[in-house]
């Protein structure tokens, strides 16, 4: 494969169409049918659903994690908040989500929190 193909346009929107494909645990891929990016995407987007939801041959998740899922619990722990919802994820979601919750409650400064807080408020975002 010519490595300026990568950079190109078509190669991209491919490649993240595939991406897209892999991380739906539902969907399948048909490597005949789709182009060298589309099938790269396809497995690093599949690589990326299994890493945050568990292996795909072990049942698919009711709630599927995804990066912004993730985000959220890392925010919580920056702000100091509880978590308390996890009732809908597996035992191998709520690992993952306790690492990123973890990394933010390492992180979290109360004065920082208290002024981030304000920020959010004013913007009119709600914090429980």
């Amino acid at each position: 494969m010519d490595t300026k193909n990568i950079f190109s346009t078509t190669y991209r929107q491919e490649y993240f169409q595939g991406y897209s494909n892999g991380f739906n645990p539902f969907l399948e891929i048909n490597s005949e049918k789709n182009s060298v990016a589309f099938i790269s995407g396809f497995n690093s987007g599949r690589m990326d659903y299994e890493e945050m939801n568990g292996r795909i041959a072990e049942g698919i998740p009711q709630h599927i994690v995804t990066t912004k899922v993730l985000e959220d619990f890392l925010l919580a722990g920056l702000l100091g908040l509880s978590i308390e919802d996890t009732n809908k994820y597996t035992l191998y979601q709520i690992n993952i989500i306790s690492k990123w919750y973890q990394s933010g409650v390492e992180k979290y400064d109360p004065s920082q929190s208290i002024y981030l807080s304000s920020i959010l408020e004013e913007s009119g975002i709600q914090l429980n």
